[in-house]
């Protein structure tokens, strides 16, 4: 998608300013400026969060999000307020007027009927920093109430600063509710902090700054956000055991800026003639890079067939997926964006793409998420080929768009929400795979990989 940040920036600026200044002045409490699509690739400068950002994620959710149309306003007013003051608690600011007044599940009524008594509490607030901790806690109870893993707000830095990533986590970055012991690392940056401490892949994690990851077999969050959310310039020790030597040692990281390598399409003969290509994400480019590269090992040699492997990766755009599948299959609806009426527009494979014509395995894992779901349900349903792995992280609500909010932060929404060909949801299920072959921490550490072993059996 093509952004546009830079003049929708500062017209949203201009208006908000007449509105709202710091959270002291007197508000117009009737519906702010709307976000809109961001027009340039460079995001603004974020500033705090006021009552006009919380206006704009307010209407904003009601004009694009794929229930909008049905939302009743009571189901994002009420925990944004219940947020706000829960903020307000921990912060030792509670007010004793700090309640939430009537609503009437009318949007516009009750927005003003908010608005006005938020800007009663964030008056009575001491600075501007409190006023934003509210604020940010309205917005994102109002996102987190809608429950779906592509309705997010992107209010600060996601860059990871220790180099690695841990097999817990599933698609876009959450922790997997599957996650079991032992946590291990599963990719590292081989020059990034994680790995100049001296940490290698398949190290299972056993406790952050000394605190168990699990304790009684609950996954201990809070710990994990030492280590994934690191500032820059803090040390987390890491306690690790090595699989393949059974010690178990600590590692400081120093959270830093480092050059990650940008994920690429590789590709290889395996087995002699089985044609074996990484697909990191989904983007046009990368779906093109995919079929080059399996033309040129058919120019190679008599291929016996294709494995593609998606362990890792995180999903991007439907027409690459369309692309694809186009290599696989012609005339086929390969999913369905529906409407919160349940009315649904078929997608389907892209037909100017030459067939392969030749066996097809998939290598699935829980980082396969999106657009990645989406692809792997359709090679099930349609039955193009086998899937090898685990199950896929099942976060493919539906397409997400970016929404700019005044003060410079973007909110994600999904229009439609997407279905499989057979027409069963896969968004929170995940598609399971037709043979398991899971990465385990040993595997890593001695250089195995059963999947892509399973994989060249099943030719």
């Amino acid at each position: 998608m093509k952004h546009r940040w830079l003049p929708l920036a500062a017209a949203v600026f201009a208006v908000a300013a007449t509105l709202v200044s710091a959270g002291t002045a007197t508000a117009n409490y009737e519906r702010p400026p709307a976000c809109a699509e961001p027009n340039s690739p460079e995001p603004p400068q974020q500033t705090p969060a006021t009552l006009t950002t919380v206006g704009q994620a307010y209407y904003c959710i009601f004009d694009n999000y794929f229930s909008g149309p049905v939302l009743d306003s009571r189901d994002l007013l009420v925990p944004a307020f219940a947020a706000l003051t829960q903020e307000l608690q921990r912060r030792g600011l509670d007010q004793p007027d700090a309640t939430l007044p009537a609503l009437t599940g009318r949007k516009d009524p009750d927005w003003r009927a908010f608005s006005k008594v938020y800007q009663r509490i964030a008056n009575a607030l001491p600075n501007d920093e409190a006023r934003g901790a509210i604020a940010a806690a309205a917005i994102q109870a109002m996102v987190d109430e809608l429950d779906d893993n592509h309705a997010r707000w992107q209010n600060k830095s996601s860059q990871n600063l220790v180099g690695l990533t841990l097999s817990a986590i599933v698609g876009p970055g959450d922790i997997d509710p599957v996650a079991t012991q032992p946590v291990y690392v599963d990719r590292i940056a081989v020059d990034g902090p994680a790995a100049v401490a001296g940490v290698a892949l398949g190290d299972e994690l056993l406790a952050i700054n000394g605190v168990p990851l699990f304790i009684n077999g609950v996954f201990t969050k809070g710990a994990l956000s030492w280590l994934m959310d690191a500032p820059l310039g803090s040390v987390v020790e890491l306690t690790m055991r090595r699989p393949t030597t059974g010690e178990t040692f600590t590692a400081s990281v120093t959270a830093a800026r480092f050059q990650a390598p940008r994920p690429a399409v590789e590709s290889r003969l395996v087995d002699g003639n089985i044609a074996y290509v990484t697909l990191p994400g989904f983007t046009p480019a990368t779906a093109d890079q995919v079929l080059a590269a399996v033309a040129a090992l058919r120019a190679q040699t008599g291929l016996r067939g294709v494995i593609l492997d998606l362990r890792g990766n995180g999903g991007g755009s439907p027409a690459a997926v369309a692309k694809l599948l186009g290599a696989l299959a012609h005339g086929k609806t390969t999913s369905y964006w529906c409407d919160v009426r349940d009315r649904c527009t078929p997608n389907r494979t892209d037909d100017s793409v030459e067939l392969w014509n030749l066996p097809f395995v998939a290598l699935t894992d829980r980082r396969c998420a999106s657009a990645c779901d989406s692809f792997t349900s359709s090679v099930k349903d349609l039955k193009l080929g086998k899937l090898v792995g685990t199950r896929t992280a099942g976060a493919v609500s539906g397409p997400g768009a970016p929404y700019l909010l005044d003060n410079g932060t973007v909110l994600v929404l999904p229009k439609h929400h997407e279905i499989g060909a057979n027409k069963e949801v896969v968004n929170t299920v995940g598609v399971a795979p037709d043979h398991h072959a899971p990465m385990t921490a040993a595997d890593l550490a001695a250089g195995r990989d059963p999947g892509l072993d399973k994989a060249v059996s099943l030719f």
